[in-house]
């Protein structure tokens, strides 16, 4: 399991790689989360602002799918929760 400086440099490098943004926000939110079962597991709870061409085009849900694509396995080893915020 990574610590939190770790996931946030792959997730970063994951979306920069993928969709080049023009503006890429990662905050950890893993503490508001404490307690929660979800918190138990030592994933963490993230929160992306993120501006970029290629996602500009697609519907809420497909832009979801292609970030959760470029982000591979951390939504499953390393990343509990994902709040996405596409800005346009």
């Amino acid at each position: 399991m990574l610590n939190t400086a770790e996931r946030i440099k792959l997730i970063r490098e994951r979306l920069t790689t993928t969709f080049s943004p023009t503006h890429l926000e990662i905050i950890d939110e893993s503490h508001l989360h404490q307690g929660h079962a979800g918190a138990k597991t030592g994933r963490g709870h993230f929160a992306i602002n993120i501006a970029a061409k290629d996602l500009n085009n697609q519907s809420l849900m497909a832009a979801h799918r292609l970030i959760y694509q470029a982000l591979g396995e951390l939504m499953t080893d390393e990343i509990h929760a994902l709040r996405i915020k596409i800005i346009k």
